[in-house]
């Protein structure tokens, strides 16, 4: 099947941590119901996602979603992507962030079971190019629980 065509992606992002993104966010998503980041700044060194969240995450969940996360990594997961329509999409995800412009078709990225989003972005192959996941600080205030991360 050939490629469809999208509208162009204004952002380049650096494909490890913006595949790490999608892990945090859907094991978020999963844990806690608060899903995916309502704002967030991915950066090459170190990035951050904000999510609505009644009270803070203890120590004791942060390193377990350190853990979580690197054991995805380690796993050496596929990432692939699929592209349907818009239709198909407002059946199973959030179109809320889906700019008014949007093409008729969108893509899907998959890395592996573990998450799945539409996304316009660039990332890895396999997990395993991510490198090392780490929380290197957190903070809670108004409802709203920062987490910054890095990849060593």
């Amino acid at each position: 099947m050939e490629k469809p065509e999208l509208n162009q992606h204004n952002k380049e992002e650096f494909p490890p941590m913006h595949t790490a993104e999608h892990l945090l966010n859907g094991e978020m998503a999963r844990r806690y119901g608060c899903g995916r980041a309502f704002s967030g700044h991915i950066e090459r060194k170190k990035s951050k996602l904000d999510y609505n969240l009644s009270q803070p995450l203890t120590d004791e969940e942060i390193k377990s979603l350190e853990e979580y996360i690197n054991g995805i990594i380690a796993e050496d997961v596929p990432v692939t992507e699929e592209y349907i329509t818009q239709n198909e999409a407002k059946e199973r995800f959030d179109m809320s962030r889906l700019p008014a412009n949007a093409s008729e078709t969108v893509r899907v990225i998959h890395v592996g079971d573990y998450d799945q989003c539409l996304c316009a972005g660039t990332h890895v192959a396999h997990t395993s190019e991510i490198g090392h996941f780490r929380i290197s600080s957190t903070r809670f205030q108004d409802g709203v629980q920062r987490i910054v991360f890095r990849l060593d």
